[in-house]
């Protein structure tokens, strides 16, 4: 009968693979046919192994047509497992116990399925060839196998490619590359031939631990196998290369591919858009829409990242209706890469239509929503969606967190940016490395460096990257000595530094002049690969510089290969700091000389170096350069150029630049203030000041810095008051510079009362605050109040400079305190380490002369460590007409005209000394001489 198969012959097929019965029935299903099952298989007693099977006819099918229909099904079948129906099937029978010992005889042609087989039925071990079967916990498994299997070696038993591959899966799955490429290594010892799915794995791990050599040579092995044309395998090694960063070998790849589809067009996309070449992504896409390849999620997920990369905001509309057209938008990342590149193209209202109109919204979606915000610089817009995804029941995840400490450090809240990190602790993201090191910086940036650091002892691995954000905070808190100190800890702990760390530590030492750590450090960076970096040279330049020592500065420019406009730039501020503004401009002619075309930082030091010195003429030609260069539009060099004119004494043309400035901001307006003031001309400082209020520009503290010194100096306490209020209104009255100047604006105004009243009301006092209060009681002779303050001052742990015994000092003297006077100049230099001054000296002879100690007053003059100047001939001629002592009188003004011969007051003290002396023809001859020398007292007010 046609169809008719022995039972011999089904044995082939059901001992080698059971699921061909699967594929018999679903052949079945669609012939329609009904399928008889084979006798051999009816049989309650039937397994795998078992022997004994006596010649009989099977029936496949009920009828011809029936076995027409389903034979053919049957014989592909029996085709597909080797096996031929037309040739009858002839084996040895084997019992239980003979397997097992031929197992044992040769374990290396056997398959060890124990590890990965997923159901219980599935053999323990199969034999290469024939397919025999064995299992472990079968009944008829002699007793004896499971010692035997024990003592076994481990690779006495080799495992299908199979079995490789899905341990090769679980590791590249936790991150265990390097666990991966050894395993696949140990496969091939074995004698295991890779297969498709093998490559793919071992690519995945080079590719996860970045393995660009092992890549090439799997690469390699690729080739010489058959798989050297599989599409998905020449994907995986294009993003391998990739994601090694070897973009070349990716294209290489990717051209050579015989057939390219659509992941192996997306893997090339997102390798260069991960790579920064965004316009090169827009390329490759341009050409796969041309040779027809549809585009899936993930290719829009490559090409929208090369656009936001480029801050390409017409195109990324573009691929946004392409989007659309492809039917993706409801796509999570798609829809979450939409946002991401509106929000970083500040097209914040795009990104929240696209938002609020995405179907699904997961956490990739919202944290992509709240770092747009952030980026758009609306962090508190952030800080809300935060709370909405809080509500909808969504939990945040690492880049949530992320976003949402950089809003608070953005907007300087450290409440928020507390309640943040409580939530990072209850989410469990606390160990996190990169939330640990923003927090860290977020801590700094509020100027809460007892939390950073309280974070930072509490990190469970410190990496050199929170070192470097707790250096810098400790920098930029203006705590110089904890930078270093940890800097040297840091070493100590063996932690490589890098550029930033060495950025960060110079900063310190140039805010605490620590001159020998500083130069420490260099010797440290000249042994290490920093040595050539321009930043790093720019801060040793400013370092040095900062602490005074120009020489070095110098000596770190010249070592600079290459300098730029940068290392220029530094140098140059770098006199000008130090106060050598004519080595500055000095330097940048140099620097013109040898075409090194000046930026806009260049311009400033160059201004100010004119400035400096009251170069006018050069200040002009600089000011030609900059119209020259474009940058005469530039804000900040308009203020440098109205302040170098009005320091040159030339307020005209410092007026002429501030008119036809465009855009005035309260820099602009604080130079001309300041210019005013600077060349006497106070009243036009004042109106210009109420100007600026009328025109609507914000005043800072340089600004009432300026306009409080121009009341003092024409003793305007009505308009002192009137800006005192708009200081108070500004919030900048606990300024402890601007709350000095209101205090010393009120004590030369008269009126002291108020002066105490603005030094009280001041929450944090400094020295110079103390100093400006001391001031003011020496001005209206309040010796006594001055002690008083001074003791207040060092009971509460302010340390007395050299200013604040300068007014100390003319308070004694003006109230007539010599000996209190005398007894804290003696102990200026023992006790409190500082070294007395030539206006200490001058203080100190004002001070024996109106007491009448003429003679030591003379004497201190005589054994002053410095030469004395106009100042102490003064104060001693002075005395002199108080007590009427006239020899000493005329040797004091001949000291005195010799230094400055056209001293108007020298002539006035000298003429009243002979008159009270009644020597009226000496007193005529010096107002002869007095005549001759164009010499006269400049009119000044006063409050008295």
């Amino acid at each position: 009968m046609e169809g008719a198969v022995s039972e011999f012959q089904w044995l082939p097929l059901v001992c080698a693979l059971p699921e061909y019965y699967q594929r018999l029935c679903s052949c079945q299903k669609r012939a329609k046919a009904p399928l008889l099952m084979p006798a051999v298989l009816r049989r309650p007693k039937w397994s795998f192994g078992c022997t004994g099977l006596r010649n009989r006819q099977l029936i496949l099918g009920a009828g011809d047509e029936g076995a027409g229909k389903f034979g053919s099904c049957f014989r592909w079948s029996l085709q597909d497992a080797r096996v031929s129906l037309s040739q009858p099937f002839e084996r040895q029978e084997w019992s239980s116990e003979q397997l097992w010992r031929r197992f044992f005889s040769d374990p290396s042609q056997w398959w060890d399925h124990r590890f990965d087989k997923t159901n219980a039925r599935f053999p323990d071990f199969k034999h290469k060839k024939t397919q025999d079967a064995l299992w472990i916990d079968a009944r008829s498994t002699p007793r004896w196998v499971r010692s035997e299997l024990a003592a076994m070696a481990p690779i006495a038993v080799q495992q299908s490619a199979f079995s490789w591959n899905a341990k090769m899966a679980k590791y590249v799955e936790g991150g265990q590359f390097t666990e991966a490429v050894a395993l696949f290594e140990l496969m091939q010892t074995q004698g295991v031939p890779p297969d498709k799915y093998s490559f793919i794995q071992v690519l995945k791990a080079c590719a996860g631990s970045m393995a660009l050599e092992v890549g090439k040579h799997i690469h390699c092995q690729v080739i010489k196998s058959s798989y050297g044309s599989d599409v998905f395998v020449d994907s995986c090694i294009l993003d391998m290369y990739s994601k090694c960063g070897s973009i070349e070998d990716a294209y290489n790849v990717f051209k050579n591919m015989p057939q390219r589809d659509v992941i192996s067009w997306s893997a090339m996309i997102v390798a260069y858009a991960k790579s920064g070449q965004g316009s090169r992504a827009l390329e490759i896409y341009t050409q796969m829409l041309q040779e027809l390849i549809k585009p899936n999620s993930f290719t829009f997920v490559g090409v929208l990242t090369a656009c936001t990369s480029l801050g390409a905001l017409e195109e990324g509309r573009f691929l946004h209706s392409q989007v659309i057209e492809n039917g993706q938008e409801s796509d999570p990342h798609v829809g979450s890469c939409l946002v991401d590149m509106y929000a970083k193209s500040e097209s914040v209202e795009d990104a929240c239509k696209v938002f609020n109109d995405m179907p699904t919204r997961d956490v990739v979606s919202w944290s992509a929503m709240i770092v747009g915000y952030v980026k758009c610089g609306q962090g508190g817009k952030a800080l809300e969606l935060f709370q909405q995804m809080r509500r909808e029941g969504l939990e945040p995840n690492n880049v949530t967190f992320l976003g949402l400490i950089e809003a608070c450090t953005n907007l300087l809240s450290l409440g928020e940016g507390r309640h943040v990190h409580a939530q990072v602790i209850q989410s469990g993201w606390e160990t996190d490395t990169s939330i640990e090191n923003c927090l860290l910086d977020m801590y700094a940036k509020c100027e809460s460096i007892e939390d950073a650091r309280e974070l930072f002892n509490n990190m469970s691995k410190r990496k050199l990257l929170s070192w470097n954000t707790m250096i810098m905070g400790y920098a930029n808190c203006q705590l110089g000595e904890k930078a270093i100190d940890l800097f040297f800890q840091m070493q100590c702990e063996r932690v490589e530094p890098d550029n930033i760390t060495f950025l960060g530590v110079l900063k310190a030492c140039s805010s605490t002049q620590a001159l020998e750590h500083g130069k420490f450090i260099h010797e440290q960076i000249r042994k290490s690969k920093w040595k050539s970096d321009t930043f790093v040279g720019n801060s040793l330049i400013d370092m040095y510089s900062k602490c005074g020592s120009m020489e070095y500065a110098h000596r770190v420019f010249d070592s600079i290969l290459a300098n730029d406009i940068v290392c220029w730039s530094a140098m140059i501020l770098g006199y000008v700091k130090s106060g050598q503004a004519e080595e500055a401009l000095d330097l940048f002619r140099e620097m013109q000389c040898k075409a090194v075309e000046p930026d806009p930082i260049t311009f400033v030091a160059a201004l100010n170096a004119c400035a400096g010195v009251g170069a006018l003429e050069e200040g002009r030609l600089v000011h030609a350069q900059i119209i020259q260069s474009g940058y005469d539009s530039d804000a900040f060099l308009g203020s440098c150029l109205v302040d170098m004119y009005a320091k040159c004494g030339s307020m005209e043309e410092a007026c002429e630049v501030f008119n036809n400035m465009q855009l005035r901001k309260v820099g602009a307006w604080s130079a001309m203030i300041l210019g005013y003031v600077e060349c006497g001309q106070e009243e036009n400082a004042i109106v210009m000041f109420k100007r600026m209020l009328q025109e609507d520009v914000v005043p800072d503290s340089v600004t009432f810095i300026g306009v409080l010194m121009a009341c003092s100096s024409i003793v305007a306490l009505n308009d002192g008051k009137l800006i005192h209020a708009q200081v108070i209104e500004s919030g900048l009255e606990s300024d402890v510079f601007v709350a000095s100047c209101l205090i010393d604006m009120y004590a030369k105004c008269g009126s002291i009362e108020d002066a105490c009243r603005v030094f009280s009301n001041i929450p944090f006092r400094d020295v110079v605050c103390w100093n400006a209060m001391l001031s003011g009681y020496a001005m209206h002779g309040l010796g006594k109040k001055a002690i008083q303050l001074l003791e207040w001052m060092l009971q509460e742990g302010t340390d007395m400079d050299t200013a604040s015994f300068a007014s100390l000092l003319s308070a004694c003297s003006h109230a007539g305190l010599a000996d209190e006077g005398v007894y804290y100049f003696e102990t200026m230099t023992p006790v409190y380490g500082l070294s007395a001054e030539v206006e200490h000296h001058s203080s100190m002879v004002d001070l024996l002369g109106r007491a009448g100690h003429l003679h030591e007053a003379h004497d201190m003059i005589k054994n002053m460590p410095c030469l004395p100047d106009v100042s102490i001939w003064q104060a001693l001629l002075g005395a002199c007409k108080i007590h009427g002592n006239v020899q000493m009188g005329e040797s004091a003004a001949k000291e005195l005209f010799s230094l400055d011969p056209e001293h108007s007051s020298g002539y006035v003290l000298l003429s009243n000394i002979y008159a009270a002396a009644g020597k009226w023809s000496s007193k005529s001859k010096v107002q002869n001489l007095w005549t001759k020398r164009h010499a006269f007292k400049q009119p000044r007010y006063t409050w008295v």
